[in-house]
Parts: C-alpha cells; sequence; structure tokens
C-alpha cells in the first residue's frame, strides 16, 4: 500500500502542528498533494485508466476548494502551504 498509516502521521506531523490534527487544512492540502503525486504517476504508466483519472480529478478539486478556504480567510497560511509544497498559486484575487 502507497499510503501507510506511518507516511500519513509524518505527513501531518509536518503540515498540520501535530500528527492527530487531521482536521487542519493545512494537513489535508498536504495529504492530497502526495495522493495527487502518487496517481500522476500511476497515469503515466497506465494511460487508459481512467477511473483513476476520474479520481485524481476529484482530487484535484477538492485541493483546490482547500486552498481557496485559506486564501480567503488567512492569506499568510495559503502562501506557507503554497512555498511549503511547491505549489502554484492558482487562486485568483477579486
Amino acid at each position: 500500500m502507497y499510503l501507510s498509516t506511518e507516511k500519513k502521521a509524518e505527513i501531518f506531523k509536518t503540515h498540520g502542528e501535530v500528527e492527530t490534527n487531521t482536521g487542519s487544512a493545512e494537513g489535508q492540502v498536504a495529504l492530497f498533494t502526495y495522493r495527487i503525486a502518487h496517481l500522476t504517476e500511476h497515469l503515466k504508466k497506465n494511460r487508459k485508466d481512467f477511473s483513476t483519472q476520474l479520481s485524481l480529478q476529484k482530487l484535484v478539486g477538492k485541493r483546490r476548494g482547500i486552498l481557496a478556504y485559506l486564501f480567503k480567510k488567512d492569506i499568510e497560511r495559503y502562501r506557507a502551504i503554497i512555498k511549503a509544497l511547491s505549489l502554484r498559486d492558482i487562486i485568483k484575487q477579486k
């Protein structure tokens, strides 16, 4: 299994302050980013796996929603997680 309990705990400890805080926006974004990277590598090998492709698109949408929430509520936390995970700044200011 590519995502063990220990790996999840490590992700949440690194980005969500403590490993038991699984509901933090930063921890969820980091977990989704890890899963997205894994699914992207899988799709490079299995181009016609359309169910995985759909799952990947849903995960990207969920991550974008959480990032939009962070952008709206606390711009500094948003900028910190974008920088920590090396993501593009995709949320547009109005």
